[in-house]
């Protein structure tokens, strides 16, 4: 297991790892998620990720467990999965200008278990319709 820097969503059961360096909007994303797509908070700001069977699993750090950064309001206490199955990692961009039309297929591995990844621009009206779009596809 390693402890990484990001924030982890599930929806109806599917694990979201949401990378980006601090700063990027990884948890204005996750707020939009649960308070708008009906998302469930697994961790923010900090992820425990490691491999169950052929899974890549992530899970809250237990002193910040249920605890999300809104900014402009600070810390929120949300409901929270104790850890997900992680279908999709979603890598955030600086800028729209970084996000590629018609990108390559791209993976997220770790100890041998690959996962799809995306990149977006979290910012963008329409990041959580994409990345619940991306969930469906296979």
């Amino acid at each position: 297991m390693i402890n990484i820097h990001g924030s982890c969503l599930s929806y109806y059961n599917k694990g979201i790892l949401i990378l980006g360096k601090s700063g990027t909007g990884k948890s204005d994303l996750c707020l939009r998620m649960i308070m708008n797509k009906g998302a469930k908070l697994v961790a923010d700001d900090r992820v425990d990720i490691y491999v169950s069977g052929r899974d890549l699993k992530g899970r809250a750090v237990s002193t910040i467990a249920g605890l999300l950064e809104v900014r402009g309001i600070g810390l929120a206490k949300f409901d929270y999965q104790r850890s997900a199955k992680i279908a999709l990692v979603v890598e955030l961009a600086k800028s729209r200008a970084e996000v590629e039309r018609m990108p390559e297929p791209e993976y997220f591995e770790h100890e041998g278990v690959k996962v799809r990844k995306i990149k977006l621009y979290p910012f963008d009206i329409s990041a959580p319709d994409k990345i619940i779009l991306a969930l469906s596809q296979k």
